[in-house]
């Protein structure tokens, strides 16, 4: 299971309307672009929130992430390495073996963790360090990095809690990855996209995820040869 969501992750206008287009201009272009280029492999390692809990196997983090990629025209390949229940611990555990049995070293990793340490009260010290070790696994391969951050509820304390949410953004700056800071963000105060265990989010709100964090993604993905 992922982190306690909706109030317990949380930290503490009418569209315009639309002037009728001239005759003679063109139809907006409302289709895919076309899939071209080298493909693009992208490793999802995480837990519950990237496996996709209590979804259809194509709604889960990583399939509809390479689905809206594959839709901007980029040659995408995501592999779910999720296991929903992992701590940064069990996830320190296994890198090295998911690592080693890839057919091709991603050109991308993405890391989201923590949510079952917070669950378990680990010290947020012990998360930190072991973050830090998958990190510098991925970073003896070379392989880059987009770590996606979680936070703490207010329950858990002041102290546990401001040590815990700056846990990311200081591994993200000691190991020079990018960041996305509160991987939950479009969804943790939004009961209607989150399942009835008030813990993982529904297939809308896993659409509200990618929508808010592919550019990220993007901006991360190093060019291509």
């Amino acid at each position: 299971m992922a982190v306690s969501l909706a109030l317990a992750l949380a930290a503490c206008g009418a569209e315009a309307p639309v002037a009728e287009a001239e005759a003679s201009e063109p139809a907006p272009i409302d289709e895919e672009l076309p899939v071209i280029g080298e493909q693009r492999t992208i490793l999802a390692f995480g837990d519950s929130l990237f496996a996709g809990y209590d979804l259809a196997e194509d709604e889960g983090y990583p399939e509809r992430l390479q689905a809206v990629l594959r839709v901007r025209g980029i040659n995408a390949r995501v592999i779910d390495a999720a296991v929903s229940g992992n701590t940064t611990a069990a996830g320190l555990q296994r890198i090295s073996f998911v690592l080693d049995n890839l057919e091709e070293t991603p050109d991308l990793a993405m890391v989201e963790l923590g949510g079952n340490d917070l669950l378990r009260g680990i010290t947020p010290d012990q998360t930190r360090e072991n973050l830090a070790a998958i990190l510098t696994a991925l970073a003896e391969r070379d392989i880059p990095v987009l770590l996606m951050g979680m936070r703490a509820p207010p329950n858990m304390g002041v102290q546990y809690q401001e040590e815990f949410d700056g846990l990311y953004p200081i591994l993200a700056e000691e190991f020079d990855t990018a960041l996305v800071p509160f991987f939950l963000e479009p969804v943790f105060d939004k009961p209607e996209l989150i399942l009835p265990d008030r813990i993982h989010p529904t297939a809308e709100g896993i659409e509200e995820i990618v929508a808010a964090t592919v550019d990220q993604v993007v901006a991360a993905l190093p060019e291509g040869d």
